[in-house]
C-alpha cells in the first residue's frame, strides 16, 4: 500500500459519502440495531455549509482510507461538552501508516482554526495510548455503558 494520502473535507469529496456512512454505521451503530439510513441522515448534516459538524476523509486518489468527524456532542452522559472529534475510522488494511493520527490531528486543528479553545474525544480504554501519544489528556474514565475514557486537547497545546 502507498503511504501517500490526502485528507479532504467530505463536502469537497461527496463521492465518499456512502462509504463514510457505511463505516460509521458498521463500527458503532449497526451493533445497536440502528439502520444505515439513521447514520446517512445524520451524516447529511456534515454536508451543510456550517462550521460544525463536518467530516474529513483520508484517501489515496479515489481509494477511501479513513474518516473522522467533528460534531457538537458525542457522549450522551456529557451533553455540556462541545465540540467532539468523533467517528475516527481507518480501513483495516490501511492501519499503521499514520492515517488515524493524521485524521485526528487535522480534525483538532480545524476545530482550533474555528476559534474553539478545547476539543473533546471519547474512546474505549484500549485506545488510551494512541490518543495520549497525539497530545490528548484523559480527564475521565469509565463513562457510560461502554466505560469510555473522555479526553481533552486544548488549542494552546497543539502538536
Amino acid at each position: 500500500m502507498s503511504h501517500a494520502f490526502t485528507i479532504s473535507d467530505l463536502r469537497q469529496r461527496p463521492e465518499f459519502f456512502d462509504t463514510v456512512a457505511d463505516r460509521i454505521w458498521q463500527a458503532w451503530w449497526q451493533p445497536n440495531g440502528y439502520p444505515l439510513d439513521h447514520i446517512s441522515t445524520r451524516l447529511c448534516e456534515n454536508m451543510e455549509a456550517t462550521p460544525i459538524p463536518f467530516a474529513l476523509v483520508a484517501h489515496d486518489g479515489e481509494r477511501f482510507l479513513g474518516t473522522s468527524s467533528v460534531i457538537a456532542s458525542d457522549l450522551e452522559e456529557r451533553p455540556q461538552l462541545s465540540p467532539w472529534i468523533a467517528a475516527v475510522w481507518v480501513e483495516e488494511d490501511a492501519r499503521g501508516h499514520g492515517i488515524g493520527a493524521a485524521l485526528v490531528n487535522r480534525a483538532a486543528q480545524d476545530c482550533f482554526a474555528l476559534g474553539v479553545s478545547r476539543a473533546y474525544l471519547c474512546a474505549r480504554p484500549r485506545m488510551t495510548g494512541f490518543y495520549e501519544a497525539l497530545g490528548w489528556t484523559v480527564v475521565e474514565r469509565k463513562v457510560g455503558p461502554h466505560h469510555l475514557s473522555v479526553f481533552i486537547r486544548d488549542a494552546d497545546s497543539r502538536r
